[in-house]
Order: C-alpha cells, then structure tokens, then sequence
C-alpha cells in the first residue's frame, strides 16, 4: 500500500515522501530507520499517485539553465561558490525554488563538493549537468564548465523552440476543424434532420446516412463528449509514457520522410551533448556513458554497442559508423577530429550543422504542410456543409 508521508529530514527541512508499506505503523517505522520525522502520513491510491504524477504533482519548478547563468555571472564577479549560492537563495522568493538553494548551501558548508552537493538533488539537477560540474572540479575551471554548458542548453532549446513553433499552428488548425465539425454534427446537423424529417421525401444515401449520425449525436451528446475527454486523457498519458522511454522516436522513425529528420535530431542531440564533455575534458568511454542518459532508448543501444568497440581499440568514427550513428558529413568530421585530437570540437561542429539541415527541413515541410491541412479541414466541413443541403437542392431541382 503507498502512503504520502510530509516528513523533516536531517537538513530540517520539509519535504514529501512517498512509502510502500503494508499498513500505517510499517509506514512509521520506515520513516524512523531512515531518520525522518513525520508531520502527517495518509495513504494514497495508485490511481491518485498516478493522476499527480501525470499532472507533475511533487515537481519543483527548477530552472538549471536559468541558475547556471546566474551562478556564471557571480563567479565571474569574484564571489565564490558559497557567496554565489547564498546570493541566489536570498533573492528567491518561491518557497520550493528556495529549499533546493537551502539544501545545497548546506551540504557546501557541510564541506562537500558542489557536484556532490548536486547529486543530493538528482531529482532537481540532470545526471548531465552533475556530470559536468565534477569534471569541472578536477580541473579547476567551473566558469568555463558552466558557460559551456548554457551554450549548449541555449542551443538546445533553440532546436526545440524550432520544432514546437513550427507545430503551434497546424495544431490550431486541427482543433478548430475538429470544434467546428463536431458543432455542426451536434448542433445543426439534427435540427436539418427535423426539418427533412417532415417532409416526406426519400433522402439521398449519403445525406441520409449524416443525418442519422446526426440525430444519434444530439441525443448522446453527453456520453459522446465525455468518450471524446476520456480519449483525449488517455491519448495525453500513452503520449507521456511513450515519450518518456523514447518510443516516440521509434514510432517516428518509421514514417516516411519524417523518420530520417528524426535520425539527424538524434545525433544533432548525441554529438553536441558529446562535444560539450570532451571539451571540459571527460574522457570518451565515460562521456558516452553519461550521454546514454539524455538520448532515447534505440541510441542508447547503438552507443553502448560503439562503447564496446572503442573499448576494444576501435576508433570513435569506426565504433559510430559500425553502429550507425553517423552520416556522410559527421564522418568526415570524425576522422578529421581523431587526426587532430579535438574531437570535441568536430563533434560540436557535426551538431551544428545538423541543427541547420533541421531547420531548413522544419521550413519546407511547414510551407507545404500548413496548405494541405487547411485543405483537408475545409474539405471535410464543405461535404457536412453540401450534405446538408444536397436534399434542397434536389427539391428544388424537382419544381
């Protein structure tokens, strides 16, 4: 059975934990064997745990980018890592945003590293950014770490951002068709069907046939909407968990011309990730074991597949040509890295000009797609439209 528990941890601070446990006394002795003391237990329902974590119940609103911009900017001005945290923690004004600044100011005074301190909070930091942050430590440069790291994340979201505007619109488009033709086939479609109904004539097949879907949408309009909600939410989390393990990749890739565009934003996101390691100087074996946590699961296989390789003396360009995670262009790069030793830099040049094909791709498809799609929505309301009134139109053809 799982029970909510608001507990004070060692930090004295509060925060919610979440315990398995056979009844509320098991539930307390756990909390007690992991010195917590609890403020409230209640037990939870899988259906509610699972409803929050949809809805992101528990998350803290926790911009990484944001404190690595600000904390950049205050190491640059001579403060140290402590000063900087504190700073930070005292211009917050979000009482979640604050604990995890709290948290990290005590671990620092505590003694320990940064990065330790960030991986106290795996929930708030990405593996990623730990992982850049301890290699900075070993060579004294977290500055440079740190702005290596925002470059990246701003070109990131720039691809992202890309993507996202470019279906913002066709996503408008679809709901509007949808809206409308359902307000026709709720609304005005039964109200032509009394009309038509009165008038003794034999119907043609087709209006017929959208006239009895019509009456039998007036009469279920309730049950119907509320099978469209329930589609919509169970849609919403297949998409969630699909997107979670990485499936939306697979599902992706198998459409025809989309799944190649999928492929390239994959090593856009492998070689710039990559890039960004060997360049603050994380050995190669290791980087790739860092990046398999923000790839999808289908790279993840091939890069552990090209880990083995180099692992057993393959060069990098041969293990990712091997294991299919290259093309033409990125292994040219590849093997010119491996001659000069910067492979960090080739790397990051192979994800730039990746991120530009994508672009130029998502304009070319958007100047296309967009026209079709219209096309298709006023088609569809055109025919509920002329189907209406083809039955006039033969009454009148009959005078």
């Amino acid at each position: 059975m799982k029970f909510r528990a608001r507990v004070i941890n060692a930090q004295q601070l509060i925060v919610d934990q979440v315990l398995d446990a056979h009844d509320l006394d098991r539930a307390r002795d756990q909390l007690a064997q992991l010195g917590l003391r609890a403020i409230s237990i209640q037990p939870e329902s899988q259906l509610t745990l699972n409803v929050q974590r949809w809805l992101g119940a528990g998350r803290v609103d926790f911009s990484v980018l944001l404190f690595s911009q600000e904390l950049l900017a205050l190491l640059n001005a001579g403060l140290g890592i402590v000063e900087s945290t504190e700073a930070l923690c005292e211009k917050e004004t979000d009482a979640a945003r604050r604990q995890v600044f709290e948290k990290l100011l005590h671990d620092l005074r505590s003694g320990k590293r940064f990065s330790v301190a960030l991986q106290e909070q795996e929930a708030v930091f990405p593996v990623l950014y730990i992982g850049v942050v301890r290699a900075a430590e070993g060579t004294s440069d977290l500055p440079q770490a740190l702005q290596r790291y925002v470059d990246y994340q701003k070109r990131l979201e720039a691809v992202r951002s890309k993507v996202v505007s470019a279906s913002i619109y066709p996503a408008i488009l679809i709901s509007v068709g949808l809206l409308v033709s359902l307000f026709l086939m709720i609304y005005v479609v039964p109200r032509f069907a009394e009309v038509y109904q009165g008038a003794g004539r034999e119907l043609p097949f087709m209006s017929a046939l959208m006239l009895s879907w019509g009456r039998f949408a007036a009469e279920h309009t309730s049950w119907l909407l509320l099978a469209l909600a329930g589609g919509v939410g169970s849609l919403a989390m297949l998409w969630q968990r699909v997107q979670k393990n990485g499936g939306w990749v697979v599902v992706l890739a198998k459409l025809p011309q989309i799944g190649e565009r999928v492929r390239i934003y994959e090593l856009s996101r492998l070689y710039m990730t990559m890039g960004m390691l060997l360049q603050g100087g994380i050995a190669l074996v290791k980087a790739m074991e860092v990046v398999a946590s923000v790839v999808s699961l289908d790279v993840q296989n091939k890069l552990a597949k090209a880990r083995h390789d180099i692992e057993s003396g393959v060069s990098l360009s041969a293990a990712f040509e091997s294991a299919a995670l290259t093309t033409p262009i990125s292994q040219r790069l590849l093997m010119v890295g491996e001659r000069t030793g910067d492979l960090g830099k080739m790397l990051t040049q192979s994800a730039l000009f990746y991120d530009e094909e994508i672009t130029q791709w998502i304009d070319r498809f958007m100047r296309s797609f967009e026209p079709l799609l219209m096309t298709a929505i006023g088609l569809i309301v055109g025919v509920i439209v002329i189907l209406l009134y083809m039955p006039i139109f033969d009454l009148a053809g009959s005078f």
